[in-house]
């Protein structure tokens, strides 16, 4: 049987380049529409459509400095001449959803009817993790969708998301988070998705294709290069340069852009050797529509327009960086007006001309035809009841938490035999907020209301080992917490864990914000240590001599290289949700066949970082420097509890350098078990005009394979895959021989050779972008 998978990280059915959202006809009378809506605006009414409104409540902190800004006061006065954007109506405070989404209808009619042109407002939510509101589902963060290597299922993910969204009346989600991962010390890794940027952009692409479909748009976050912050601290400067932004960091915004005709853009905190991405027109306007030809809308990360006057130093006042920020190319200013509301003035007085407010209005109408909110009356009734945590939203979660836990390393000690006394010990063992990442609803917002309850049925490692062992054969000591130096707790886990056959130790981080957790936005790290007390806590129970599987249950990697020789065996799973506790217990008992695979690299030192596994030779460091930057495992690394044999390599000789390389790979399930591959083809540019990566990603495809099944996996890479800056920063691919090998970043199971031949071919944005997979069972 031959199985027909359309690209690699996209549904089959979905087209691989942008498709026209109407006929000619139909863009035709909406611009005419537009322009005529336009006409008929004041000037204040223009500006109010390029603001949004933040109803928010005193300890609500979920923004940066948020404290720094006092709004525009009451939202009837605000949204007197319209309004653009409401911000986040559900997820800043636990609120009921049908309740609210009363509120927000009677709202947006009385925009409707109360107001002079009638103009409903964007609702915007977070739904990095799913949608950010009380008693909805929450996913495993994006680092467990890079473990999982399955756009098709992060798409699914995403949809189940966006019809949350559309029934509750949210017309845009703040996701996903396309930064490439480039140093593990930043917080806020618990929110991206790799260190490899074609993982980033097709499970992205996937998720806005997603989200998308369910008529919600996605706002892309944060373009560009807020991960690549100088010692990996948020809001740090950062000096990528543009060979860097262009093959690396761009890359899947391109992808999500072109491939996914993702609606929205929101733009960096970050200043590029020395301009703040806000105020850069070069960026916003110059790489984003002239080049890409994006024709959505760009919304401000929260209080960055004002943050050109007070962190960046760039305006010497609100009203200028105003002026900056609209003429570069920010659409919107989010979450509130603090800035965009002086523009009415700014025009008023000659300093800015009226015709680049029009050209943002113009968008934010587009937007709102396209949303349907120009023809919307709000005379319907909301919803009288919604699931937001249905039995479907479920299986997904529990399917993408299975396919996330990576098994790092093994010394047959799992799966653990069903009679054994275990011991399970750690501060992640019995704590709910554990399993979620810096965005999810629980860490997020409850964390501030201690008094709610979660509302999201999530047990606790503990209570799923009780399930999968037997409650009778499991013992329990916490140790320590995540993050103090509080040894108190240290000999009844030592007791615990002399008293068992084998001791699970589930070690790791807390999600939180600004300082308040050890992962997350603003809870940057200086070591990779785990935090607090937990290795101290990890070697007294080695110490027991009993068999020790530690679980890792973190929002980045951590150094932890000294545990996979001296542990029986390491299980990582980045916050994998609220379905990851069963999927952690699975794993351990064998009912769950690990398949997850490193999103990223497992640090070997802090003194390493910034580290990629996309590093030219020099970064290796070998006998040039007493330090070695080698990971204590690679991107791509994961063990299975069966094994797969590779063979029968092929790929032509040569190929034209604006072809495609086929390349098929023979993959057989040696076990005794079913299970599931992960087949991941690499190639090195063996000399090229400019340093190239030793390894680089050129496609993959989970496969799913009986005991004793094969499957041929042939997979079609454009040459563009291969493309990369030259000296002239033009794109190019460059003739010459390159190595390709199937295996990880680091292993070989089999390899190849290839030329590529002919004359540079220059990378346009109609170039293909995306590796295509067939399977020939």
């Amino acid at each position: 049987m031959t199985e027909v998978h359309g690209v690699v990280g996209a549904p089959a059915t979905t087209p691989t380049q942008p498709q026209p959202r109407h006929d000619r006809s139909d863009r035709a009378a909406g611009e005419t529409r537009v322009r005529e809506l336009l006409g008929r605006m004041t000037i204040e009414e223009k500006v109010a459509q390029l603001v949004g409104f933040w109803e928010k409540e005193d300890g609500e902190a979920v923004a940066p400095l948020q404290g720094e800004f006092s709004g525009v006061g009451r939202l009837e006065d605000a949204s007197r001449h319209g309004l653009g954007h409401l911000t986040r109506a559900y997820g800043t405070r636990p609120v009921d959803a049908v309740a609210r989404a009363s509120w927000l209808w009677k709202f947006q009619a009385d925009l409707v009817t109360g107001t002079r042109l009638g103009i409903p407002a964007i609702v915007h939510e977070e739904c990095l993790t799913g949608l950010s509101a009380w008693k909805a589902a929450t996913f495993p963060t994006p680092l467990a969708w890079g473990a999982a290597f399955d756009p098709d299922l992060v798409g699914e993910m995403a949809a189940a998301i966006g019809a949350s969204m559309r029934a509750l009346g949210v017309h845009q989600g703040l996701s996903p988070v396309l930064d490439v991962i480039r140093d593990p010390r930043w917080g806020r890794v618990d929110e991206c998705i790799s260190e490899d940027p074609y993982v980033v952009g097709t499970l992205g692409t996937s998720y806005v294709r997603g989200l998308q479909s369910q008529g919600v748009h996605a706002a892309l976050k944060h373009f560009v290069g807020y991960s690549a912050s100088r010692a990996g601290r948020n809001f740090a400067p950062v000096h990528a340069g543009p060979r860097e932004l262009a093959d690396v960091l761009l890359l899947p915004f391109e992808m999500a852009i072109l491939d996914g005709d993702a609606r929205s853009v929101m733009h960096s905190y970050a200043e590029i050797d020395g301009v703040p991405v806000a105020a850069d027109p070069t960026m916003l306007t110059g790489v984003l529509r002239d080049r890409w030809g994006f024709d959505g809308t760009v919304v401000a990360d929260y209080f960055g327009v004002a943050f050109l006057n007070l962190l960046h130093h760039v305006a010497g006042d609100h009203a200028e960086a105003a002026v900056q920020a609209l003429t570069a190319g920010v659409d919107i200013e989010l979450p509130t007006g603090d800035a965009y509301l002086t523009l009415v003035e700014t025009v008023r007085s000659g300093r800015l001309d009226e015709a680049v407010i029009d050209r943002s209005v113009l968008r934010v109408l587009r937007q709102k035809l396209e949303l349907g909110l120009l023809d919307a009356t709000f005379t319907d009734e909301p919803v009288r009841s919604i699931d937001l945590d249905s039995p479907e939203h479920r299986a997904i979660a529990r399917r993408l938490a299975e396919e996330s836990i990576i098994l790092v390393s093994n010394q047959e000690a799992l799966p653990l035999p069903a009679d054994r006394r275990v011991a399970v010990i750690g501060p992640n063992a019995d704590r709910q907020e554990a399993l979620f990442g810096c965005y999810s609803f629980l860490n997020h917002v409850l964390a501030q209301h201690p008094d709610v309850e979660s509302g999201v049925e999530a047990p606790t490692v503990l209570d799923a080992m009780r399930v999968e062992f037997g409650a009778e054969r499991v013992s329990w000591a916490r140790g320590c917490d995540v993050d103090s130096d509080d040894r108190s707790g240290f000999g009844e886990a030592v007791a615990a864990a002399s008293g068992a056959d084998v001791a699970v130790l589930v070690v790791g981080d807390h999600a939180g914000l600004f300082g308040r957790g050890t992962v997350g936005e603003g809870c940057d790290r200086d070591d990779l240590e785990l935090p607090g007390v937990q290795r101290e806590l990890v070697e007294r129970v080695l110490a027991t001599g009993r068999p020790v599987v530690l679980v890792l249950l973190t929002g980045r990697p951590y150094a932890v290289g000294w545990a996979l020789a001296r542990c029986a065996a390491v299980v990582q799973a980045f916050f994998p949700g609220e379905e990851g506790a069963g999927a952690i217990a699975g794993v351990l008992s064998g009912r769950v066949n690990p398949s997850g695979r490193m999103p990223v690299s497992l640090p070997g030192s802090a003194g390493a970082q910034p580290y990629s596994y996309l590093h030219p030779a020099l970064g290796e460091g070998s006998e040039v420097t007493n330090l070695s930057t080698t990971p204590a495992a690679p991107f791509g690394h994961g063990l299975s509890y069966t094994t797969f044999e590779y063979a029968d390599l092929s790929v032509p000789a040569t190929v034209p350098t604006d072809g495609t390389i086929p390349v098929t790979v023979r993959v057989t399930n040696t076990g005794t078990r079913a299970g599931a591959e992960v087949v991941q083809l690499y190639g090195h540019d063996l000399v090229a005009s400019v340093t190239r990566p030793v390894a680089q990603l050129l496609g993959y495809q989970r496969v799913q394979l009986e005991p004793g099944q094969s499957v041929t996996v042939e997979l079609a890479v454009p040459t563009t895959r291969l493309a990369f800056s030259d000296r002239s920063l033009t794109r190019i691919v460059e003739p010459g021989d390159v190595e390709l090998w199937v295996g990880t970043s680091a292993h070989r199971h089999a390899q190849t050779r290839i030329t590529l031949t002919g004359d540079p071919t220059p990378v346009t944005s109609a170039s293909p972008r995306w590796t295509t997979t067939t399977l020939h069972h």
